[in-house]
């Protein structure tokens, strides 16, 4: 479905679309449109890559004009652009409001008007049952690409979405964050031990938006199952591939954190279909008729459960570090350390 056709990426710069774009590089798509307003890591893009499929475009999603330029002629749209940080976006939460709702709205409403043929937004666990801005930004994120996605012909543009638990060793993360105390000699710096979240690589995420692309219908919310570890074994299995004894410092949980994460809530576990390895959680289609939420209930609500880190497949130590080595960045750091020492 995707030879010959032409991709944008939002925010394509970011650890999520240097990962899609890498992921089609080598296929027989026609072009791949990177789209962001960091021109610094635009050209150090094309500096690596030097490939004439890969297209640049400076804009932000903020401002649609400058999307819907990027857009003109493209049929398939990963909208990855976003602020990310929970702390952040804790306190400058009208940015988040822009560039995660608005910026999310301009997408998909210049993707309806350039008569692009797919778009998927990319959400994050900490939509379901959120507590801080970040979160609460990414769940209204959701509730304008579900409402779009209801009103609009499906077979000229079909809108859905994916959300997706901690992608490791990106970029603000707490991977990075281990490693680097570890090579400076420094304690590790830890929120909660038990504290649970869920491990995604890279590679997952990009495979969830494929699946997505290929099965989601209109206003999905695609998931796939992930395991999880709590952060304190998570540092653990660091220490021991580092083969290091650094102190575990713990400083409590930080300002709009949660102990564990949701990927899918009470509510969407009731009307989610299992397809095996995902998730598909469809658009809720009910409109302003009040009756329909006040006078019909459903039984299942009483007695369904979330699907969270907690109650997901839990990690071992040495399943931690199979996945942890299968990470570059891992093997990358390993590497140097241990010509180091």
């Amino acid at each position: 479905m995707f030879n010959g056709k032409v991709l944008l990426i939002t925010g394509g710069t970011g650890s999520f679309g240097n990962a899609v774009m890498k992921r089609f590089l080598h296929t027989d798509v026609k072009e791949i449109r990177i789209f962001s307003r960091d021109e610094k890591k635009q050209d150090d893009m094309r500096k690596k890559y030097k490939d004439d499929k890969l297209k640049f475009y400076l804009g932000d999603v903020r401002n649609i004009d400058s999307l819907k330029t990027a857009m003109y002629g493209v049929d398939y749209v990963f909208h990855a652009a976003a602020l990310k940080q929970v702390p952040s976006c804790e306190f400058f939460p009208m940015e988040a409001v822009k560039t995660n709702i608005i910026g999310t709205d301009n997408v998909v409403t210049a993707a309806v008007e350039e008569g692009v043929k797919k778009v998927i937004c990319l959400s994050t666990d900490k939509a379901a049952y959120p507590i801080n801005a970040m979160g609460i930004s990414k769940a209204m994120m959701e509730k304008v690409f579900v409402a779009k996605a209801n009103k609009v012909d499906p077979e000229k543009t079909l809108i859905c979405g994916t959300r997706y638990g901690n992608v490791m060793a990106s970029r603000g993360s707490v991977i990075p964050l281990f490693i680097e105390q570890i090579k400076a000699g420094e304690d590790l710096t830890i929120t909660d031990p038990g504290m649970t979240r869920f491990l995604m690589s890279l590679e997952d995420a990009v495979e969830l938006v494929v699946f997505a692309f290929e099965n989601a219908q209109a206003g999905d919310i695609m998931v796939q199952k992930s395991p999880a570890s709590t952060i304190g074994e998570l540092a653990t299995a660091l220490k021991e591939l580092f083969n290091v004894d650094n102190k575990v410092r713990v400083i409590g949980t930080r300002h709009g954190e949660k102990i564990f994460e949701t990927l899918l809530t009470r509510e969407e576990h009731v009307v989610a279909q299992d397809m095996g390895d995902f998730y598909r959680v469809p658009a809720d289609k009910r409109d302003l008729n009040y009756d329909k939420y006040f006078v019909e209930g459903d039984q299942k609500l009483s007695t369904e459960h979330e699907y969270n880190s907690h109650n997901t497949h839990r990690l071992t130590i040495t399943e931690i570090k199979e996945r942890l080595l299968a990470l570059d960045y891992v093997q990358e750091e390993l590497g140097k350390w241990q010509a180091k020492s």
